[in-house]
């Protein structure tokens, strides 16, 4: 019997592009190849890219070198980019970098298995060519659905419906039955990502990922349904929804309210805990949907709420909306109904015409907001964007100085808003076991990755002795702060 080939998976970027992965080693593990955890190990290295931004484009560029370096010193025959970045420059990025065997774009995802083993033999998979995906599907949101049929859109079913393939490998599933693609979980953590839509509509004038991401289309919700149901039977215990605005969910299946109906939905799936979402449009917030966030039992009361500034001629040269009080209404709004609402934002400072007043401005939202994690980016022209055609660009050094000064009052305002905690009681899903820390988690306020952590003590008291393990929900009351993660005392697991 022939060896089987085997291939790394190397994940830059989003959470997003996480699932993304999960789909491409599903469709690889399917047609027989062997998975493994490092690129050394594998015959061929597949970095999912990143094409954000400056600093995320970089980052692609060294693991791609780095996977590169490793040719010719062990078993790795072969690196290829897939991803935003390899969507977004395809060609380009394949003659500037010829390190790459292989750049391949979305429209490749589908016969990802014979491109890389094209590969692998010697030969060569012609390099992606880029294109606007905004012009692949109609202008019209509830033209998109059938029209999508030949559009590659990473993370959703075909149109058509299709048999799911026999005889898949344990832990590879068509995650929502025969009409999903092909999933395996990377890695053992109890926290998963849930695609819920692709592309955006919003053309948000510093913004660059619809041209490569594509228009608006959501996922009907049998698929997200059946996903999340796949998942937990792999022992998830927290999904995170995610796309470029889940705000818009459902405008293009004819229901812009279908996300109020689908999350009780998801709450109830045996073996979830808890289900939150991610990536909302503060111009698009909605009072029921408000309502469900904070009422709905197993859905976490947080809002990952996209302001980018809070001065008014800012955000109109952005191409959004709102403003400074119209923001902690908001706020206020989401407060009133749950006091212990958690609230994350990302920001950018030295956008072109930003004067001190827009930054005092932003100051004045940013110290009534009491938001629990905060991002803050400097402004940088992004290639194919209208920002970038603006004049009145700040100097570098007023960027960076405006940077660094936001910066630091976020660092401050977040700690502060971390000391508010003391004292509240938290359901933590315990997430890793550390032999130095002990038993860290996060509660409803907490995001992966973005939003901090919180250190249980007293765990053997409170789980009759037993200990903590990875994936148990526990209550536990907080104690002390480090920064903007928490310290919590276990008072017993969680049970419903």
């Amino acid at each position: 019997m022939p060896e089987r080939r085997t291939v790394a998976l190397v994940t830059l970027g989003c959470a997003r592009n996480e699932v993304d992965s999960e789909e491409l080693a599903g469709r690889l593990e399917a047609d027989g190849w062997q998975l493994v955890e490092d690129a050394e190990d594998a015959d061929v290295a597949v970095v999912n890219t990143c094409g954000f931004v400056e600093a995320a484009k970089k980052d692609s560029v060294d693991a791609l070198l780095e996977a590169n370096d490793l040719k010719g010193h062990g078993k790795t025959q072969a690196v290829v980019a897939v991803g935003c970045m390899a969507e977004r420059y395809g060609k380009e990025l394949a003659e500037a970098l010829p390190e790459a065997d292989g750049v391949l774009g979305f429209d490749d995802y589908s016969d990802i298995s014979s491109r890389l083993q094209t590969i692998l033999s010697g030969g060569s998979v012609e390099a992606h060519t880029p294109r606007d995906r905004r012009k692949l599907l109609p202008i019209s949101p509830a033209e998109r659905q059938g029209a999508g049929a030949g559009v590659a859109l990473p993370g959703h079913a075909p149109v058509e419906p299709q048999e799911a393939p026999e005889d898949l490998p344990e832990g590879v599933a068509p995650a929502s039955g025969p009409r999903a693609p092909l999933r395996r979980r990377l890695g053992s953590n109890p926290v998963a990502s849930v695609k819920l839509a692709s592309g955006c509509d919003r053309r948000c004038t510093f913004c660059a990922i619809p041209s490569f991401r594509g228009s608006f289309i959501s996922r009907r919700p049998s698929d997200v349904l059946g996903e999340t149901r796949w998942l937990a039977e792999q022992g998830v215990k927290e999904v995170m929804l995610v796309s470029e605005n889940n705000t818009s969910y459902g405008k293009d299946l004819g229901d812009i309210r279908l996300l109020e109906t689908l999350l009780p939905e998801l709450a109830a799936v045996d073996g979830i805990e808890r289900v939150r979402v991610s990536y909302l449009q503060p111009a698009e917030m909605r009072p029921g949907l408000i309502d469900v966030l904070t009422s709905t039992e197993k859905v976490a009361p947080y809002f990952d709420l996209s302001f980018q500034h809070s001065a008014p001629g800012v955000l109109r040269a952005m191409r959004r909306f709102g403003d400074t009080d119209r923001f902690l209404e908001l706020l206020e709004t989401i407060r009133a109904k749950a006091p212990q609402a958690g609230v994350r934002s990302n920001f950018i400072v030295g956008f072109p015409g930003e004067t001190e007043g827009d930054l005092a401005e932003l100051e004045r939202f940013l110290t009534g907001a009491r938001l629990d994690a905060i991002g803050v980016f400097g402004y940088s022209d992004e290639e194919g964007t209208e920002a970038a055609t603006y004049d009145q660009k700040l100097p570098q050094d007023t960027v960076d100085e405006r940077l660094a000064h936001i910066a630091r009052l976020a660092e401050d305002l977040t700690s502060q808003r971390a000391e508010e905690r003391l004292g509240e009681t938290v359901e933590v899903l315990v997430e890793s076991l550390d032999e130095e820390e002990g038993p860290l988690g996060r509660a409803a306020h907490q995001a992966p990755e973005t939003d901090g952590q919180i250190r249980l003590t007293g765990a053997e008291g409170a789980t009759g002795g037993d200990g903590l393990r990875v994936g148990r929900m526990v209550v536990a009351k907080v104690v002390g702060t480090e920064g903007v993660d928490l310290v919590a005392e276990c008072l017993e697991e969680a049970g419903r």
